[in-house]
């Protein structure tokens, strides 16, 4: 049996390879990891379970592949993205069997994050969570704001700036979590999970940035937690090219984090002019009220003058008492008895000398 050195079985299996296999493939995968060094671009592509091999995008090309590929997606190549990309196979005696990318087709990827956002927005309708945050009511006066953001950021700063100089006084408080990139969904939960239900509402705010920045706001995981959260959530994230999942599930969606401070305040003046129209109704109709009570008591003093005795005696007519009672007919008296008549300007007292009455021919 004839004996060789490992360099030329490894000599051997590169002219084999050479001879049997075409100058470049393209090559549907998934990027499982991703680093920078030098100016290449380094990755290892997977199958699922089955297929897993290294790539490299070298210095030059990759400046110009990349460059393409976020001009046409609007994201930067991240792990967990599905790409269709040109590769030229290559065997090293000492690396092994890798992939050199010569090229990548930006529509598979566009087509690849379209399915999974509208995968991601028909789990939430099905699983009833698409509209939960509609369920939960507004407070009458939103005064205390839990605040989800970067602590560095702009539109954190603007946020703030645009509350303080508003002619209202707002109590905020920043809950600070990582607001793009890996790990972004995962700090923004973590933040949701800090903040106690004394406030009326939450604010997730992030200044604008490439919409690969904002890929964490389409998580399925991040989603469903603001779906379910128990304040309502007001999401005013700087993008105008796209609409989140978040903001779709958020209470209310505003395009940047001005725009939410500006809804807060635009919401207090209505409420202001709703309370002052109320005052103003509340006003006139308390002056009716009082227009119509005293038009009443009018009217009853105008009855009781009218039933004062005073007024009939001015008419000609008298009243007869007896033991200070009123009498009210003949029979109430006998011969003898003692009466008084009531006059306009004066009393006159009688003895009876006698009683007659009429009968009743009714």
């Amino acid at each position: 049996m004839a004996t060789l050195t490992l360099s030329q079985l490894c000599a051997i299996i590169g002219e084999a390879l050479d001879e049997n296999l075409a100058p470049s493939y393209w090559v549907k995968a998934e990027v499982s990891s991703l680093s920078s060094k030098g100016g290449h671009m380094y990755m290892d592509l997977v199958e699922g379970k089955e297929a897993k091999i290294r790539a490299t995008c070298w210095a030059g090309t990759q400046e110009l592949l990349m460059a393409y590929f976020e001009s046409e997606t609007g994201q930067k190549l991240q792990p967990g993205m599905n790409i269709l990309v040109e590769v030229e196979p290559q065997w090293h005696a000492v690396y092994g069997l890798s992939l050199s990318i010569i090229g990548i087709d930006p529509s598979f990827t566009i087509g690849d994050i379209a399915r999974q956002r509208q995968q991601t927005i028909a789990q939430l309708q099905a699983d009833g969570l698409l509209d939960a945050q509609q369920l939960l009511p507004l407070p009458t006066l939103i005064r205390r704001i839990a605040v989800i953001s970067s602590s560095s950021a702009a539109g954190y700063g603007d946020f703030q700036h645009q509350l303080e100089n508003s002619p209202y006084r707002f109590e905020t408080q920043l809950f600070g979590a990582t607001m793009q990139g890996e790990g972004a969904a995962k700090s923004i939960i973590a933040a949701l999970e800090e903040i106690p239900n004394t406030f009326d509402c939450v604010a997730i705010i992030r200044g604008g940035g490439a919409t690969a920045d904002l890929s964490c706001f389409d998580d399925y995981t991040l989603c469903a937690v603001c779906a379910q959260y128990e304040l309502p959530i007001l999401s005013g994230i700087g993008h105008t090219r796209d609409v989140s999942i978040l903001d779709l599930v958020a209470h209310e969606a505003l395009k940047t984090p001005t725009a939410v401070a500006e809804w807060l305040i635009h919401r207090l003046d209505e409420q202001r002019e709703r309370l002052e129209t109320l005052t103003l109704r509340l006003q006139r109709t308390s002056e009716r009220q009082v227009l119509i009570r005293r038009h009443r008591i009018e009217l009853l003093e105008q009855r009781l003058a009218a039933c004062n005795p005073e007024h009939f005696y001015r008419m000609g007519y008298s009243l007869l008492t007896k033991n200070g009672k009123v009498i009210r007919s003949v029979a109430e008296l006998q011969q003898g008895d003692t009466i008084t008549t009531h006059l306009a300007d004066g009393n006159v007292q009688s003895t009876i000398q006698s009683c007659s009455w009429r009968r009743n021919n009714g």
